[in-house]
Protein backbone atom coordinates (compact mmCIF):
# COMPACT_ATOMS: atom_id res chain seq x y z
CA UNK A 1 0.00 0.00 0.00
CA UNK A 2 1.44 3.37 -0.97
CA UNK A 3 2.02 6.14 1.56
CA UNK A 4 -0.46 9.00 1.37
CA UNK A 5 -0.28 12.28 3.24
CA UNK A 6 -3.94 12.22 4.22
CA UNK A 7 -3.35 8.96 6.15
CA UNK A 8 -0.87 10.56 8.54
CA UNK A 9 -1.82 11.15 12.21
CA UNK A 10 -3.96 14.21 12.80
CA UNK A 11 -5.79 15.79 15.73
CA UNK A 12 -8.91 13.73 15.17
CA UNK A 13 -7.17 10.35 15.25
CA UNK A 14 -4.06 10.75 17.38
CA UNK A 15 -3.69 11.80 21.02
CA UNK A 16 -0.68 11.29 23.28
CA UNK A 17 -1.08 8.30 25.57
CA UNK A 18 -1.73 9.92 28.94
CA UNK A 19 -2.40 8.13 32.28
CA UNK A 20 -4.24 11.22 33.60
CA UNK A 21 -7.09 10.10 31.33
CA UNK A 22 -7.67 7.06 33.54
CA UNK A 23 -8.97 9.34 36.30
CA UNK A 24 -10.95 11.70 34.06
CA UNK A 25 -12.64 8.72 32.44
CA UNK A 26 -13.47 7.41 35.92
CA UNK A 27 -15.15 10.74 36.66
CA UNK A 28 -17.23 10.42 33.50
CA UNK A 29 -18.03 6.70 33.60
CA UNK A 30 -18.56 5.91 37.30
CA UNK A 31 -18.31 9.05 39.46
CA UNK A 32 -20.08 7.42 42.43
CA UNK A 33 -18.03 4.21 42.47
CA UNK A 34 -15.69 3.84 45.49
CA UNK A 35 -12.20 5.01 44.56
CA UNK A 36 -10.21 5.36 47.80
CA UNK A 37 -10.52 4.09 51.36
CA UNK A 38 -8.19 5.42 54.07
CA UNK A 39 -8.58 5.03 57.82
CA UNK A 40 -12.28 5.74 58.47
CA UNK A 41 -12.73 7.88 55.35
CA UNK A 42 -13.61 7.11 51.75
CA UNK A 43 -13.91 8.94 48.42
CA UNK A 44 -15.69 8.03 45.23
CA UNK A 45 -14.20 8.79 41.81
CA UNK A 46 -15.75 12.24 41.89
CA UNK A 47 -14.00 12.88 45.20
CA UNK A 48 -10.63 11.51 44.05
CA UNK A 49 -10.80 13.69 40.96
CA UNK A 50 -11.65 16.74 43.07
CA UNK A 51 -8.65 16.01 45.30
CA UNK A 52 -6.33 15.78 42.30
CA UNK A 53 -7.79 18.91 40.69
CA UNK A 54 -7.43 20.83 43.94
CA UNK A 55 -3.78 19.73 44.16
CA UNK A 56 -3.13 20.78 40.57
CA UNK A 57 -4.65 24.21 41.24
CA UNK A 58 -2.50 24.62 44.38
CA UNK A 59 0.66 23.71 42.49
CA UNK A 60 -0.04 26.22 39.74
CA UNK A 61 -0.82 28.87 42.37
CA UNK A 62 2.63 28.20 43.85
CA UNK A 63 4.28 28.84 40.51
CA UNK A 64 4.76 25.28 39.26
CA UNK A 65 5.04 25.28 35.48
CA UNK A 66 5.31 22.60 32.77
CA UNK A 67 8.64 20.80 33.04
CA UNK A 68 9.14 21.66 36.73
CA UNK A 69 9.89 18.79 39.10
CA UNK A 70 7.48 18.39 42.03
CA UNK A 71 8.83 16.10 44.75
CA UNK A 72 6.63 14.38 47.34
CA UNK A 73 7.55 12.32 50.37
CA UNK A 74 4.54 10.63 51.91
CA UNK A 75 3.11 7.39 53.15
CA UNK A 76 0.49 5.56 51.10
CA UNK A 77 -2.24 8.12 51.71
CA UNK A 78 -4.82 9.55 49.26
CA UNK A 79 -2.81 12.69 48.44
CA UNK A 80 0.09 10.51 47.29
CA UNK A 81 -2.29 8.80 44.89
CA UNK A 82 -3.79 12.12 43.76
CA UNK A 83 -0.30 13.45 42.98
CA UNK A 84 0.08 10.79 40.28
CA UNK A 85 -2.65 12.58 38.33
CA UNK A 86 -2.36 16.18 39.50
CA UNK A 87 1.33 16.70 38.74
CA UNK A 88 1.41 15.33 35.16
CA UNK A 89 -1.93 17.02 34.39
CA UNK A 90 -0.21 20.41 34.54
CA UNK A 91 2.83 19.19 32.60
CA UNK A 92 5.09 18.92 35.64
CA UNK A 93 7.27 15.92 36.56
CA UNK A 94 6.44 13.83 39.65
CA UNK A 95 9.35 12.78 41.88
CA UNK A 96 8.22 10.39 44.64
CA UNK A 97 10.77 10.02 47.44
CA UNK A 98 11.57 6.98 49.56
CA UNK A 99 10.34 7.69 53.10
CA UNK A 100 13.35 5.93 54.65
CA UNK A 101 16.08 7.97 52.97
CA UNK A 102 18.51 9.92 55.12
CA UNK A 103 18.96 13.68 55.05
CA UNK A 104 22.06 13.58 52.84
CA UNK A 105 20.51 11.40 50.14
CA UNK A 106 17.29 13.42 50.13
CA UNK A 107 19.24 16.66 49.75
CA UNK A 108 21.25 15.17 46.89
CA UNK A 109 18.08 14.07 45.06
CA UNK A 110 16.34 17.43 45.53
CA UNK A 111 19.39 19.23 44.15
CA UNK A 112 20.00 16.78 41.32
CA UNK A 113 16.34 16.80 40.25
CA UNK A 114 16.15 20.59 40.48
CA UNK A 115 12.93 20.25 42.48
CA UNK A 116 10.68 23.30 42.37
CA UNK A 117 8.57 22.21 45.36
CA UNK A 118 8.47 19.46 47.99
CA UNK A 119 5.17 18.14 49.36
CA UNK A 120 5.70 16.59 52.79
CA UNK A 121 3.75 14.16 54.93
CA UNK A 122 4.16 15.06 58.61
CA UNK A 123 4.73 11.37 59.39
CA UNK A 124 8.08 11.42 57.56
CA UNK A 125 8.98 15.09 57.69
CA UNK A 126 12.11 15.45 59.84
CA UNK A 127 14.88 14.50 57.41
CA UNK A 128 12.90 15.79 54.42
CA UNK A 129 12.35 19.28 55.88
CA UNK A 130 16.05 19.65 56.72
CA UNK A 131 17.04 18.39 53.28
CA UNK A 132 14.66 20.83 51.59
CA UNK A 133 15.99 23.72 53.66
CA UNK A 134 19.60 22.87 52.81
CA UNK A 135 18.73 22.41 49.12
CA UNK A 136 16.75 25.65 49.01
CA UNK A 137 13.47 23.95 48.07
CA UNK A 138 10.12 25.28 49.27
CA UNK A 139 7.89 22.85 51.23
CA UNK A 140 4.13 22.31 51.45
CA UNK A 141 3.04 20.24 54.46
CA UNK A 142 0.06 17.91 54.02
CA UNK A 143 -2.58 18.60 56.65
CA UNK A 144 -3.67 15.79 58.92
CA UNK A 145 -7.40 14.97 58.84
CA UNK A 146 -9.33 17.23 61.16
CA UNK A 147 -6.42 19.63 61.61
CA UNK A 148 -6.06 22.86 59.63
CA UNK A 149 -3.06 23.27 57.36
CA UNK A 150 -0.40 25.38 59.06
CA UNK A 151 1.77 27.94 57.29
CA UNK A 152 2.71 26.67 53.86
CA UNK A 153 0.25 23.81 54.16
CA UNK A 154 -1.84 21.79 51.76
CA UNK A 155 -5.28 20.63 52.90
CA UNK A 156 -6.74 18.27 50.35
CA UNK A 157 -8.63 15.98 52.71
CA UNK A 158 -10.84 18.43 54.58
CA UNK A 159 -10.53 21.28 52.13
CA UNK A 160 -13.88 22.46 50.81
CA UNK A 161 -12.62 24.96 48.23
CA UNK A 162 -14.70 24.70 45.07
CA UNK A 163 -13.19 22.73 42.23
CA UNK A 164 -13.35 24.50 38.91
CA UNK A 165 -13.22 22.34 35.80
CA UNK A 166 -11.77 18.94 35.08
CA UNK A 167 -8.25 17.58 34.83
CA UNK A 168 -7.86 17.49 31.08
CA UNK A 169 -4.30 16.28 30.78
CA UNK A 170 -3.50 19.15 28.43
CA UNK A 171 -0.15 19.45 30.19
CA UNK A 172 0.93 16.30 28.34
CA UNK A 173 1.31 17.44 24.76
CA UNK A 174 3.83 14.76 23.78
CA UNK A 175 3.58 11.19 25.05
CA UNK A 176 7.39 11.04 25.20
CA UNK A 177 7.63 13.95 27.61
CA UNK A 178 8.82 13.09 31.15
CA UNK A 179 6.09 12.62 33.73
CA UNK A 180 8.01 10.91 36.56
CA UNK A 181 11.53 10.90 37.93
CA UNK A 182 12.34 7.89 40.14
CA UNK A 183 15.68 7.45 41.87
CA UNK A 184 17.30 4.05 42.15
CA UNK A 185 18.38 2.71 45.51
CA UNK A 186 21.95 3.88 45.02
CA UNK A 187 23.56 0.74 46.42
CA UNK A 188 26.73 1.59 44.51
CA UNK A 189 27.48 5.29 44.40
CA UNK A 190 24.87 8.00 44.11
CA UNK A 191 21.30 7.07 43.11
CA UNK A 192 20.43 7.58 39.45
CA UNK A 193 17.30 9.41 38.32
CA UNK A 194 15.18 7.19 36.06
CA UNK A 195 12.97 9.21 33.72
CA UNK A 196 9.52 7.82 32.83
CA UNK A 197 7.56 9.10 29.87
CA UNK A 198 3.77 9.28 29.59
CA UNK A 199 3.64 6.56 26.94
CA UNK A 200 5.42 3.99 29.10
CA UNK A 201 3.32 4.81 32.18
CA UNK A 202 0.10 4.42 30.22
CA UNK A 203 1.09 1.13 28.61
CA UNK A 204 2.60 -0.48 31.70
CA UNK A 205 -0.49 0.42 33.72
CA UNK A 206 -2.75 -1.27 31.19
CA UNK A 207 -0.43 -4.27 30.95
CA UNK A 208 -0.47 -4.67 34.74
CA UNK A 209 -4.25 -4.30 34.91
CA UNK A 210 -4.77 -7.06 32.35
CA UNK A 211 -2.06 -9.36 33.74
CA UNK A 212 -3.10 -8.99 37.39
CA UNK A 213 -6.81 -9.24 36.64
CA UNK A 214 -7.80 -5.78 37.89
CA UNK A 215 -11.41 -4.77 37.26
CA UNK A 216 -14.31 -2.75 38.73
CA UNK A 217 -14.60 -5.12 41.70
CA UNK A 218 -10.88 -4.89 42.54
CA UNK A 219 -10.01 -3.70 46.03
CA UNK A 220 -6.27 -3.13 46.01
CA UNK A 221 -4.47 -2.85 49.36
CA UNK A 222 -1.42 -0.58 49.23
CA UNK A 223 1.15 -2.75 51.02
CA UNK A 224 3.64 -1.73 48.32
CA UNK A 225 4.99 1.84 48.64
CA UNK A 226 3.62 4.21 46.02
CA UNK A 227 7.07 5.82 45.89
CA UNK A 228 8.57 2.59 44.51
CA UNK A 229 8.30 2.72 40.68
CA UNK A 230 5.04 4.65 41.26
CA UNK A 231 3.66 1.58 43.01
CA UNK A 232 4.78 -0.62 40.08
CA UNK A 233 2.46 1.56 37.93
CA UNK A 234 -0.55 0.31 39.93
CA UNK A 235 -1.42 3.87 40.97
CA UNK A 236 -2.62 4.26 37.40
CA UNK A 237 -3.54 0.60 36.75
CA UNK A 238 -6.15 0.23 39.50
CA UNK A 239 -7.64 3.58 38.50
CA UNK A 240 -7.77 2.54 34.84
CA UNK A 241 -9.67 -0.59 35.85
CA UNK A 242 -12.13 1.42 37.95
CA UNK A 243 -11.12 -0.41 41.14
CA UNK A 244 -10.79 0.79 44.72
CA UNK A 245 -7.50 1.83 46.35
CA UNK A 246 -7.27 0.83 50.03
CA UNK A 247 -4.54 3.04 51.52
CA UNK A 248 -2.22 1.96 54.30
CA UNK A 249 -0.07 4.14 56.55
CA UNK A 250 2.48 1.49 57.51
CA UNK A 251 3.19 -2.21 57.02
CA UNK A 252 1.74 -3.71 60.19
CA UNK A 253 0.67 -7.35 59.79
CA UNK A 254 -2.34 -7.20 62.12
CA UNK A 255 -3.61 -4.06 60.37
CA UNK A 256 -3.12 -5.62 56.93
CA UNK A 257 -5.07 -8.73 57.87
CA UNK A 258 -7.85 -6.64 59.42
CA UNK A 259 -8.15 -4.45 56.29
CA UNK A 260 -8.23 -7.54 54.07
CA UNK A 261 -11.30 -8.80 55.90
CA UNK A 262 -12.98 -5.47 56.61
CA UNK A 263 -12.79 -4.13 53.06
CA UNK A 264 -12.87 -7.34 51.04
CA UNK A 265 -9.38 -6.84 49.61
CA UNK A 266 -8.87 -8.76 46.35
CA UNK A 267 -5.30 -7.78 45.40
CA UNK A 268 -2.08 -6.58 46.99
CA UNK A 269 1.64 -6.51 46.16
CA UNK A 270 4.67 -6.66 48.41
CA UNK A 271 8.17 -7.99 48.91
CA UNK A 272 8.52 -11.56 50.26
CA UNK A 273 9.53 -10.25 53.69
CA UNK A 274 6.04 -8.78 54.16
CA UNK A 275 4.51 -12.18 53.48
CA UNK A 276 6.76 -13.77 56.10
CA UNK A 277 5.75 -11.04 58.55
CA UNK A 278 2.08 -11.84 57.94
CA UNK A 279 2.60 -15.52 58.60
CA UNK A 280 4.50 -14.83 61.81
CA UNK A 281 1.83 -12.54 63.25
CA UNK A 282 -0.61 -14.02 65.81
CA UNK A 283 -3.51 -12.43 63.91
CA UNK A 284 -2.87 -14.79 60.99
CA UNK A 285 -4.48 -17.68 62.85
CA UNK A 286 -7.89 -15.99 62.67
CA UNK A 287 -7.77 -15.86 58.86
CA UNK A 288 -6.99 -19.51 58.21
CA UNK A 289 -9.66 -21.04 56.04
CA UNK A 290 -10.88 -17.61 54.89
CA UNK A 291 -13.32 -17.79 51.99
CA UNK A 292 -12.18 -14.67 50.15
CA UNK A 293 -9.08 -15.30 48.06
CA UNK A 294 -6.51 -12.52 47.64
CA UNK A 295 -4.13 -12.31 44.67
CA UNK A 296 -0.67 -11.27 45.85
CA UNK A 297 2.01 -10.03 43.48
CA UNK A 298 5.55 -10.41 44.77
CA UNK A 299 9.07 -10.10 43.41
CA UNK A 300 12.60 -10.86 44.50
CA UNK A 301 13.32 -14.17 46.19
CA UNK A 302 11.45 -17.14 44.75
CA UNK A 303 8.62 -18.29 47.05
CA UNK A 304 9.32 -21.54 48.84
CA UNK A 305 6.95 -24.50 49.07
CA UNK A 306 6.49 -23.76 52.77
CA UNK A 307 5.59 -20.12 52.06
CA UNK A 308 3.09 -21.08 49.34
CA UNK A 309 1.41 -23.71 51.52
CA UNK A 310 1.17 -21.39 54.53
CA UNK A 311 -0.21 -18.50 52.45
CA UNK A 312 -2.73 -20.82 50.80
CA UNK A 313 -4.16 -21.53 54.26
CA UNK A 314 -4.62 -17.78 54.73
CA UNK A 315 -6.39 -17.39 51.39
CA UNK A 316 -3.48 -15.81 49.47
CA UNK A 317 -2.63 -16.82 45.88
CA UNK A 318 0.86 -15.84 44.73
CA UNK A 319 1.93 -14.34 41.43
CA UNK A 320 5.66 -13.86 40.77
CA UNK A 321 6.61 -10.59 39.05
CA UNK A 322 9.93 -9.39 37.68
CA UNK A 323 11.09 -5.95 36.69
CA UNK A 324 13.30 -2.97 37.46
CA UNK A 325 12.92 0.70 38.17
CA UNK A 326 14.14 1.15 34.61
CA UNK A 327 11.17 -0.91 33.28
CA UNK A 328 8.40 0.91 35.22
CA UNK A 329 8.21 -2.05 37.58
CA UNK A 330 6.89 -5.40 36.30
CA UNK A 331 8.09 -6.56 32.88
CA UNK A 332 7.23 -10.25 33.26
CA UNK A 333 4.71 -12.32 35.19
CA UNK A 334 4.42 -15.91 36.39
CA UNK A 335 0.95 -17.04 37.47
CA UNK A 336 -0.41 -20.44 38.37
CA UNK A 337 -2.69 -21.75 35.65
CA UNK A 338 -5.97 -23.47 36.39
CA UNK A 339 -4.30 -26.82 35.76
CA UNK A 340 -2.10 -26.24 38.83
CA UNK A 341 -4.86 -25.03 41.14
CA UNK A 342 -4.96 -28.33 43.04
CA UNK A 343 -1.26 -29.18 42.73
CA UNK A 344 0.84 -29.76 45.83
CA UNK A 345 2.87 -26.90 47.31
CA UNK A 346 6.16 -28.26 45.97
CA UNK A 347 4.87 -28.31 42.39
CA UNK A 348 3.50 -24.79 42.76
CA UNK A 349 6.80 -23.59 44.22
CA UNK A 350 8.80 -24.98 41.29
CA UNK A 351 6.46 -23.17 38.88
CA UNK A 352 6.40 -19.88 40.80
CA UNK A 353 10.18 -19.85 41.28
CA UNK A 354 10.29 -18.60 37.69
CA UNK A 355 9.86 -15.03 36.52
CA UNK A 356 7.62 -16.25 33.71
CA UNK A 357 6.90 -14.47 30.45
CA UNK A 358 6.47 -10.86 29.42
CA UNK A 359 3.16 -9.30 30.29
CA UNK A 360 0.79 -8.03 27.67
CA UNK A 361 2.31 -4.57 26.99
CA UNK A 362 5.97 -5.13 27.81
CA UNK A 363 8.42 -5.76 25.00
CA UNK A 364 10.87 -8.47 24.12
CA UNK A 365 12.85 -10.37 26.77
CA UNK A 366 16.10 -11.97 25.68
CA UNK A 367 18.58 -14.08 27.64
CA UNK A 368 21.95 -13.46 26.04
CA UNK A 369 25.25 -15.32 26.22
CA UNK A 370 27.66 -12.44 26.87
CA UNK A 371 30.54 -14.23 25.12
CA UNK A 372 28.69 -14.84 21.84
CA UNK A 373 25.95 -12.18 21.92
CA UNK A 374 23.43 -14.87 20.99
CA UNK A 375 20.29 -16.04 22.77
CA UNK A 376 20.89 -19.02 25.03
CA UNK A 377 19.21 -22.34 24.30
CA UNK A 378 15.84 -22.83 26.03
CA UNK A 379 17.11 -25.81 27.99
CA UNK A 380 16.66 -24.56 31.55
CA UNK A 381 20.42 -24.85 32.10
CA UNK A 382 22.38 -22.47 29.87
CA UNK A 383 22.79 -19.14 31.61
CA UNK A 384 22.84 -15.63 30.17
CA UNK A 385 21.96 -12.02 30.99
CA UNK A 386 18.41 -10.69 30.72
CA UNK A 387 18.05 -7.96 28.09
CA UNK A 388 14.84 -5.96 27.70
CA UNK A 389 13.38 -3.85 24.90
CA UNK A 390 10.00 -2.21 24.45
CA UNK A 391 7.70 0.72 25.10
CA UNK A 392 7.93 0.33 28.87
CA UNK A 393 11.65 1.02 29.19
CA UNK A 394 12.82 4.30 30.73
CA UNK A 395 13.72 7.28 28.58
CA UNK A 396 17.10 7.31 30.33
CA UNK A 397 18.94 8.54 33.43
CA UNK A 398 18.40 12.23 34.16
CA UNK A 399 21.55 14.26 33.62
CA UNK A 400 23.64 11.20 32.81
CA UNK A 401 23.89 10.50 29.10
CA UNK A 402 26.91 8.25 29.54
CA UNK A 403 25.14 5.91 31.97
CA UNK A 404 22.02 5.92 29.77
CA UNK A 405 24.05 4.89 26.71
CA UNK A 406 25.84 2.17 28.68
CA UNK A 407 22.60 0.74 30.10
CA UNK A 408 20.91 0.59 26.68
CA UNK A 409 23.85 -0.05 24.39
CA UNK A 410 23.10 -2.10 21.30
CA UNK A 411 19.41 -1.31 21.47
CA UNK A 412 18.66 -3.30 24.63
CA UNK A 413 18.39 -2.52 28.35
CA UNK A 414 21.00 -4.70 30.01
CA UNK A 415 19.68 -5.68 33.42
CA UNK A 416 22.65 -7.39 35.05
CA UNK A 417 20.35 -10.28 36.03
CA UNK A 418 21.45 -13.79 35.10
CA UNK A 419 18.82 -16.30 34.02
CA UNK A 420 17.99 -19.39 32.03
CA UNK A 421 15.06 -19.99 29.70
CA UNK A 422 13.02 -23.12 30.32
CA UNK A 423 11.79 -25.27 27.42
CA UNK A 424 8.30 -23.74 27.68
CA UNK A 425 9.80 -20.25 27.18
CA UNK A 426 9.58 -19.02 30.77
CA UNK A 427 12.44 -17.02 32.28
CA UNK A 428 14.04 -18.19 35.52
CA UNK A 429 16.57 -15.94 37.24
CA UNK A 430 19.61 -17.71 38.61
CA UNK A 431 21.30 -14.69 40.19
CA UNK A 432 22.35 -11.09 39.90
CA UNK A 433 25.68 -10.93 38.12
CA UNK A 434 27.19 -9.18 41.12
CA UNK A 435 25.74 -11.78 43.54
CA UNK A 436 27.40 -14.82 41.99
CA UNK A 437 29.98 -16.22 44.42
CA UNK A 438 33.11 -17.63 42.78
CA UNK A 439 34.65 -20.10 45.21
CA UNK A 440 37.64 -22.20 44.20
CA UNK A 441 36.81 -21.53 40.55
CA UNK A 442 33.20 -22.74 40.96
CA UNK A 443 30.22 -20.42 40.45
CA UNK A 444 27.75 -20.53 43.34
CA UNK A 445 24.29 -18.99 42.98
CA UNK A 446 23.41 -17.09 46.13
CA UNK A 447 19.73 -17.61 45.29
CA UNK A 448 20.16 -21.38 45.28
CA UNK A 449 21.79 -21.37 48.72
CA UNK A 450 19.15 -19.00 50.08
CA UNK A 451 16.37 -21.23 48.73
CA UNK A 452 17.85 -24.19 50.63
CA UNK A 453 18.16 -22.22 53.87
CA UNK A 454 14.57 -20.96 53.59
CA UNK A 455 13.40 -24.56 53.85
CA UNK A 456 14.64 -24.75 57.45
CA UNK A 457 11.70 -24.34 59.84
CA UNK A 458 13.53 -21.84 62.07
CA UNK A 459 14.65 -19.50 59.26
CA UNK A 460 12.52 -16.45 58.51
CA UNK A 461 14.95 -14.84 56.03
CA UNK A 462 18.33 -15.80 54.63
CA UNK A 463 20.74 -13.75 52.55
CA UNK A 464 23.99 -15.17 51.19
CA UNK A 465 26.99 -13.18 49.97
CA UNK A 466 30.61 -13.90 49.20
CA UNK A 467 33.13 -13.51 52.01
CA UNK A 468 36.80 -13.00 51.04
CA UNK A 469 38.88 -16.15 51.46
CA UNK A 470 42.60 -16.40 50.94
CA UNK A 471 42.27 -20.06 50.05
CA UNK A 472 39.09 -20.07 47.94
CA UNK A 473 38.92 -16.48 46.68
CA UNK A 474 35.38 -16.29 48.07
CA UNK A 475 33.26 -18.49 50.29
CA UNK A 476 29.51 -18.34 50.95
CA UNK A 477 28.58 -16.37 54.07
CA UNK A 478 24.97 -16.65 55.28
CA UNK A 479 23.11 -13.96 57.21
CA UNK A 480 20.13 -15.46 58.98
CA UNK A 481 17.08 -13.78 60.51
CA UNK A 482 15.38 -16.47 62.62
CA UNK A 483 11.62 -16.67 63.01
CA UNK A 484 10.25 -15.07 66.20
CA UNK A 485 10.75 -17.26 69.26
CA UNK A 486 12.95 -19.69 67.30
CA UNK A 487 16.66 -20.33 67.62
CA UNK A 488 19.07 -22.19 65.39
CA UNK A 489 22.81 -22.82 65.47
CA UNK A 490 25.43 -22.76 62.69
CA UNK A 491 26.07 -26.46 63.25
CA UNK A 492 22.38 -27.25 62.78
CA UNK A 493 22.22 -25.22 59.55
CA UNK A 494 25.38 -26.81 58.17
CA UNK A 495 23.92 -30.25 58.80
CA UNK A 496 20.67 -29.19 57.17
CA UNK A 497 22.48 -27.81 54.11
CA UNK A 498 24.31 -31.10 53.61
CA UNK A 499 20.94 -32.65 52.78
CA UNK A 500 20.08 -29.95 50.23
CA UNK A 501 23.31 -28.65 48.66
CA UNK A 502 26.60 -29.89 47.26
CA UNK A 503 29.39 -29.52 49.78
CA UNK A 504 31.17 -26.62 48.05
CA UNK A 505 27.96 -24.53 48.16
CA UNK A 506 27.42 -24.84 51.92
CA UNK A 507 28.09 -21.53 53.75
CA UNK A 508 31.29 -21.53 55.77
CA UNK A 509 30.06 -18.88 58.18
CA UNK A 510 26.70 -17.79 59.63
CA UNK A 511 25.68 -14.51 61.24
CA UNK A 512 22.35 -14.04 63.01
CA UNK A 513 20.13 -11.01 63.46
CA UNK A 514 17.67 -8.76 61.68
CA UNK A 515 18.58 -8.26 58.03
CA UNK A 516 18.88 -4.71 56.65
CA UNK A 517 16.05 -3.96 54.24
CA UNK A 518 14.91 -1.20 51.96
CA UNK A 519 11.51 0.43 52.43
CA UNK A 520 10.11 -2.04 49.88
CA UNK A 521 11.44 -5.01 51.85
CA UNK A 522 14.41 -5.93 49.66
CA UNK A 523 17.49 -7.20 51.48
CA UNK A 524 20.33 -4.69 51.21
CA UNK A 525 23.08 -7.05 50.18
CA UNK A 526 25.63 -4.29 49.70
CA UNK A 527 25.52 -3.76 53.49
CA UNK A 528 25.95 -7.48 54.06
CA UNK A 529 28.91 -7.61 51.67
CA UNK A 530 30.59 -4.86 53.70
CA UNK A 531 29.96 -6.81 56.90
CA UNK A 532 31.35 -9.97 55.33
CA UNK A 533 34.49 -8.13 54.22
CA UNK A 534 35.00 -6.82 57.74
CA UNK A 535 35.10 -10.30 59.29
CA UNK A 536 38.64 -10.69 60.56
CA UNK A 537 39.31 -14.42 60.22
CA UNK A 538 39.78 -16.03 56.84
CA UNK A 539 37.60 -18.95 55.80
CA UNK A 540 39.19 -22.38 55.43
Amino acid sequence: MRAEDHLRPREANFQPLDPVEFLTRGLEAHPSRPAVIWRDMSWDYRGLHAMAKRMADHLEAHGVKPGDVVSIIARNRPEMLAAHFAVPAIGAVLNTLNTRLDHGTLEYILRHAGSRLLIVDRGCADAAMRAARDAGVRCLMLAEPGAPADGDGLDLIDGDAPVDGVLDGSGISDEWQPICLNYTSGTTGRPKGVVYHARGAYLNALGNAVSMGFGPSTRYLWTLPMFHCNGWSHTWAVTAAGGTHVCLDAVEPAVILDLCDRHGVTHMCCAPVVLHMLLSDPAAASRKGAAGRIAVGTGGAAPSAHLIAALDELGFDLTHLYGLTESYGPASICRLGDELADADAGTKARWLARQGVRHVTSGTIRIVDLDTGRDVAPDGVTQGEIWLRGNTIMAGYYGDGEASAAAMSGGWLRTGDLAVRDPDGAVRITDRAKDVIISGGENISSLEVEAALHKHPAVLLAAVVGRPSEKWGEAPCAFIEPKPDRTVTPEELIGFCRDHLPGFKIPRSFLFGELPRTATGKIQKFILRERARELADDVD
